[in-house]
């Protein structure tokens, strides 16, 4: 078995983004392999401690990848703020004899966004509606290339490694059985009642706020920011569609300041919330000029950062996204080379300057990863967490299965993820969308 079908066998997706399945990503020819550890998300903290901890594994696993995948060039990006970790990779890298670049990212967001990393680490703009491999780059972040060594050695996804952060009194870092509860996960934090809080699942800039604590952990979960629920981002956030379009209506003035620090415009796209903001505030039916809604990465930067008057440009865009989604209609670019606009360098936005605009500088605190263990008497195991169709069951109530055991298959020909038990126990529930395991 190759180490592609290693990656496959073993579940292994973005383990911080879409949770798209890795092996998909090995099956064009590349120039570049770039490891995503930015972790541009305000207040999460595993990329970079994954690579302080688990250095040689990471490399070996990046290194591996590399070579399957024939590139002519592996570059990490990581913050130039974390000198301590790209200090110790450059001499583990030296010493293991590897052919292995770190590449030195700027300390802004969101320079986790797969087209601005790979415009900061290659110089190429990928295009209007691509993806990296569209200019020859294949991108996974940190865990997901920890992931990687680990399928080498016959090892499933089975745990996963979440940040708590936020107004609490334990931050910390943790490795969870994929499928645990994400309210025993939530406790972890020191607080036990819950009914003054929100939670947002992600970063606090591009995660949405739980409707409940219910659930459980997914491969694609990366951190919980616990904040009481009058604070500024849980207000915002909690903001509906019809509440956001009022707003919009009453206040917009053009200024277009969402649109001029918007990344992907920086990059050369057309998106332009802008725009949007005066299609919805006029009612223009102009669908050809409604579809460059589509290019919005969703980063929440003109949301959160840009507007003055603290509107929701975001929202606009999500909401002719929906519109033209219902219409299947696509944008089509009318170019296929892109070059960046000339003022990018001057409207880059600091990291630290958005963490104050959004009421988060108290709670920018490390988040050491934790050797607490979570054993959790029961896991619910979405057969559905990843990017494509979901798993197939493979096994039946009562049956025994051990950790690692694969328990969803993937249907020949389909895009999908396997999934793996994460604890040993008994089969108690299965259904169309998960596998529950009782110990």
């Amino acid at each position: 078995m190759d180490l592609i079908e290693q990656i496959k066998a073993a579940g292994v997706v973005g383990a911080g983004g879409a949770g798209f399945p890795t092996y998909a990503k090995f099956g064009s020819p590349a120039d570049y392999l770039l490891m995503n550890a930015a972790e541009c998300e305000p207040l999460l903290r595993v990329d970079q401690q994954l690579l302080a901890i688990y250095t040689d594994e990471i490399l070996k696993g990046f290194d591996m990848a590399a070579k399957a995948a024939g590139v002519k060039k592996a570059i990490i990006g990581i913050k130039v703020k974390h000198h301590e970790v790209i200090d110790l990779l450059r001499k583990r890298i030296g010493e293991l004899g590897m052919d292995i670049e770190v590449g030195e990212l700027p300390d802004i967001y969101p320079a986790g966004d797969e087209q601005v990393l790979v415009y900061q680490l290659t110089g190429r703009v990928v295009p209007e509606a691509g993806i990296p491999i569209n200019v020859g780059c294949i991108v996974c972040n940190a865990e997901t290339v920890l992931n990687i060594y680990r399928a080498s050695e016959g090892k499933a996804v089975t745990e996963k490694f979440i940040t708590l952060a936020g107004d609490i009194p334990n931050r910390m870092t943790v490795k969870v059985p994929v499928g645990t509860p994400v309210i025993d996960v939530l406790k972890l934090s020191g607080i036990e009642d819950f009914s003054d809080y929100a939670v947002i699942d992600g970063g606090p800039m591009m995660g949405s706020v739980m409707a409940d604590l219910n659930g459980h952990v997914i491969k694609k979960n990366k951190g919980f920011i616990i904040l009481r629920k009058d604070h500024y981002l849980i207000r915002k956030k909690s903001t509906t569609m019809e509440q956001a379009k009022r707003v919009n209506k009453a206040t917009c003035e053009q200024c277009r300041m969402c649109t001029d620090l918007c990344p992907r415009f920086l990059l050369g796209h057309s998106v332009a919330p802008h725009k949007m903001m005066r299609v919805m505030n006029y009612n223009i039916d102009d669908l050809e000029g409604q579809k460059v809604a589509q290019l919005c990465c969703q980063c929440g930067l003109c949301e959160f950062f840009s507007c003055p008057a603290g509107l929701h440009p975001k929202m606009a865009n999500m909401y002719f996204k929906d519109r033209l989604a219902e219409q299947g209609l696509r944008y089509t670019p009318s170019k296929t080379e892109f070059e960046p606009r000339n003022i990018r360098d001057m409207r880059l936005v600091p990291s630290k300057r958005l963490v104050a605009r959004i009421g988060l500088k108290n709670f920018d605190r490390p988040a050491p990863m934790s050797d607490v263990k979570i054993e959790p008497s029961v896991v619910r195991i979405a057969l559905r967490q990843h990017v494509g169709g979901p798993a197939q069951p493979v096994v039946t109530v009562g049956q025994s299965v051990t950790a690692g055991q694969l328990i969803g298959n993937v249907p020949e020909g389909k895009l999908g993820a396997t999934v793996h038990s994460s604890i040993d126990g008994t089969v108690s529930e299965v259904t169309a969308e998960y596998i529950e395991i009782r110990r």
